[in-house]
């Protein structure tokens, strides 16, 4: 049985597309064509992670329609509305040197050109204007945007992101 830990969330289903099964999902990556060939997915139920046989996928913009194996109904399909769906992490994609996921930078050290020794990385929020990487320093949260002015270089093999903040970033969060 596959564990969510060694799994990324590659999207989740929204509702029942018409009678017979079918499914629209939204794939949340910043290439939804890139599994286009996609076979097998696994969707979180009773918190299990349960595969899924994808008879076909259909693109058109944005919207994806999924039509899972022997889910053949409009009964069927609204079982699974409002799921999440998850791929094996040896599906993700490989990245171009810099780049990085952001389940990877957990745990990762942060140097600042300016700052030194900044903390380590708790949590990546995903935000509608922003994503913020939150790093713990000393015990407190600080929350510093993912861009590349920012984030000058991530360094995988000694898991170190190095960052040029703008002045008194920091302190923002040290001395509210």
């Amino acid at each position: 049985m596959m564990k969510k830990s060694d799994c990324f969330e590659l999207g989740y289903l929204t509702k029942p597309h018409g009678l017979d099964g079918e499914i629209a999902a939204v794939f949340d990556v910043d290439d939804p064509q890139a599994y286009a060939d996609l076979k097998v997915v696994l969707i979180e139920i009773k918190g299990n992670l349960v595969p899924y046989e994808i008879a076909w996928l259909e693109f058109m913009d944005k919207k994806i329609t999924i039509k899972f194996e022997g889910v053949d109904s409009l009964e069927k399909a609204s079982q699974l509305k409002s799921k999440t769906l998850y791929l094996p992490l040896s599906q993700l994609p490989k990245l171009k040197e810099g780049q990085f996921y952001y389940h990877e930078i957990i745990g990762y050290q942060v140097q600042d050109a300016r700052e030194g020794n900044v903390g380590k990385v708790k949590v990546v929020y995903t935000l509608p204007g922003q994503d913020l990487i939150a790093i713990d320093h000393n015990g407190t949260e600080v929350m510093v945007p993912i861009n590349d002015v920012f984030i000058v270089k991530v360094d995988h093999a000694i898991q170190t992101i190095f960052t040029n903040l703008p002045e008194g970033l920091i302190d923002i969060y040290l001395h509210p």
